[in-house]
Order: structure tokens, then C-alpha cells, then sequence
């Protein structure tokens, strides 16, 4: 049986200039069921499809892996777990879909992704901006990928630039920055091509940058503070009084954390506003300890921060992933607090 060609199947994905300068990164995997199912333990972190080690597919498990599954997440995005396009192409050529790490700043380019609930005027008037590069079906059948070129306004918006996400209020699309993004290689439809082209109402978009203007005006700046900055132990150190520090800003904290539907359920700004909202109480807790004598890093405070977000914030599949070398929550603890602690000593 002659071996499947994918670049017969998706001549218009495989031969799209801008897919080609993507192409040579080492950013390219597929998308795979990473962990277990976990019905009756809530506390861990269910299935769920993620962009996956493939190096490690390929090579095959050893007696050392400890991962639940056959498949384990990508954790680093270069050669270590990923792949160019071409070599995952030949290694894995009945892919379903396939999926890039963009970094919008390095590739001079970034996805708008319109989600399937996106109101069709919306939709429409979205993929009548000019200038787009490649467009295709989401998974569901019922959004759309755009690849657009990096805009020119783009660093005129500080607060912006550093973002990995940049989301509609509502959910209904958003332009991915510094992010995974899954391509079916689906082409859209020439229906819903016939359709735009025949609009004829003023569109609410004229350009990359003006879409790109509406969406980072309201970002607000950052301290530019790191999270890398805070130094944190591997495991929690020995810290003063920490039991009532984190258990008096959880009793603060109750019935008083806003809701994930606040944010139209965008669990990352969630989760970084409960850690913001427990920052505060837990400052009142390490201001009267410290007038005791007792000194407080902001790796101590980092780490009290994160064990109490455990606490209310539920478990799921992206806690598992480590950046800066230690867990996700632990690292936006860090991420807060470094900016919190800038933005004091800029006001002192």
C-alpha cells in the first residue's frame, strides 16, 4: 500500500508560503490524550488532548518514564521534545492535526483564532481583513484559524507585546502571541468564502492593526517585573508562622473570591485574580509578623501565596506544567508577586 502523502491531501496548508516560514522551526508536534481518566478523584488532573513529547513517541517508553499514558506533554519547545514541519510530516504522516508553538515576536506572524461561538457578522467581517496569510476550519468545523502578518503597531502597545494571549471580551476570538496553536489544514469552505466576499456592510475591522489596537488598548501595562526574578526552593522552606499566615487570608478569602464566569470563564485570568485577591490579605498576615522581627523573602511569600491558591483554585491539567523550573501555579505566585513588589518600590 502506497504510504499516505499528507502534502496531496492539504496541497493548500503544505504550499502556503506562510506555513513554509513556520516550517524549519523546531516548534511543530501533534496534539494527543495526555494523563488518565480520574472519574472519582477530582484532586487530579483529567485527560485531556494536549500538544504532546513527540521525540518521545517516536523513540518509544522506557523503564524509567512515570508519565500515566502513552503520550506525555511537550516540556520544552525546541529539539528536546519537538520537531520541524517536514520531519513531523514524514515521521507521522496520518496525523489528524498537527500543532506549532508561535512565538509572533521570533516568526513575524500570529493566529487570529475565531471560536465556533463567534456570532457570524463577527466571523464575517473578521476574515475580511486584508492581508491574511492562510486560513482554515477549526476542529469543530465552526471557526476558523487565521495565520496574518505581525502588525505594525504592534510595539505601540507595551502592556500588549509581552502577552501570550490577546482575547475578545466575550470569548468569541482571540490572537494568539507567544502560544500553541492547532492546525486541521482544513481549507474554508468556498461557501463561506462566497458569503464573505458578497458582504457588503462596512466592516468593523479595516486592518491587522486596527484589530490589534482594539484588543491591546485595554491591556494594562505591566510592572515588567519577572518571575524569574523571585528565587524559590525547590521544596517549601522552613517559614515563620506559615500555617497562620495561610490559614487567616483563606478564612479572609471566603465567599469573597470573584467567580470564573466573571471572565467568561478564562481560567488563567481567574486563577491570577484569586492569587491577586489572596496577595492582599495575606499582606495585611506578613506586615504584623514582620513588625514582630520576623523577615519574609519574596520567595517566602511566593511560596505562601501558592499553597494557599491550592487550597480554592481546582486542579486542573495545566497545574501539571512547570515553567521556570517549578510548578505553573507557584510560578504565576511568583509572577504576582514580583510585580507587586516593583510597583510598591516604584511608588516609595
Amino acid at each position: 500500500m502506497t504510504p499516505a502523502d499528507p502534502h496531496a491531501w492539504f496541497p493548500q496548508f503544505y504550499g502556503n508560503p506562510a506555513i513554509r516560514t513556520l516550517a524549519s522551526a523546531c516548534r511543530w508536534t501533534i496534539s494527543g490524550q495526555i494523563g488518565e481518566e480520574t472519574p472519582d478523584d477530582p484532586t487530579k488532573p483529567p485527560k485531556r488532548k494536549a500538544p504532546i513529547d513527540v521525540r518521545h513517541l517516536l523513540a518509544g517508553c522506557t523503564s524509567s518514564c512515570k508519565h500515566a499514558s502513552p503520550l506525555r506533554g511537550a516540556f520544552a519547545l525546541d529539539e528536546t521534545c519537538l520537531l520541524t514541519l517536514d520531519e513531523l510530516t514524514a515521521a507521522i504522516p496520518n496525523a489528524a492535526n498537527t500543532a506549532f508553538y508561535l512565538q509572533a515576536q521570533t516568526d513575524g506572524l500570529l493566529v487570529l483564532d475565531i471560536e465556533a461561538d463567534c456570532p457570524p457578522g463577527v466571523a464575517t467581517d473578521l476574515l475580511r481583513l486584508p492581508g491574511i496569510l492562510y486560513s482554515e476550519l477549526s476542529m469543530s468545523g465552526q471557526g476558523f484559524h487565521l495565520v496574518m502578518p505581525l502588525p505594525k503597531n504592534f510595539h505601540d502597545f507595551p502592556g500588549a507585546a509581552g502577552k501570550r494571549v490577546l482575547r475578545e471580551e466575550h470569548g468569541w476570538y482571540e490572537l494568539l502571541l507567544d502560544h500553541w496553536s492547532t492546525f486541521t489544514r482544513q481549507p474554508v469552505p468556498d461557501r463561506i468564502v462566497a458569503q464573505v466576499n458578497a458582504a457588503t456592510s462596512v466592516p468593523a475591522f479595516v486592518s491587522i492593526e486596527d484589530l490589534y489596537a482594539q484588543l491591546a488598548v485595554n491591556v494594562s501595562h505591566s510592572s515588567g517585573a519577572s518571575a524569574s526574578a523571585v528565587d524559590t526552593a525547590e521544596d517549601m522552606p522552613d517559614i515563620p508562622y506559615s500555617q497562620a499566615i495561610i490559614g487567616q487570608a483563606l478564612a479572609s478569602a471566603r465567599h469573597q473570591l470573584r467567580d470564573p464566569g466573571d471572565f467568561n470563564h478564562d481560567m488563567s485570568r481567574w486563577e491570577f485574580s484569586v492569587l491577586a485577591s489572596l496577595y492582599g490579605w495575606m499582606r495585611t498576615q506578613l506586615r504584623a509578623y514582620s513588625a514582630l522581627g520576623v523577615e519574609y523573602s519574596t520567595g517566602d511569600t511566593a511560596w505562601l501565596l501558592y499553597k494557599a491558591a491550592v487550597d480554592v483554585i481546582p486542579a486542573r491539567h495545566k497545574h501539571s506544567e512547570r515553567r521556570n523550573g517549578r510548578p505553573f501555579l507557584l510560578d504565576r505566585a511568583a509572577a504576582l508577586v514580583a510585580d507587586r513588589e516593583t510597583r510598591s518600590s516604584s511608588t516609595n
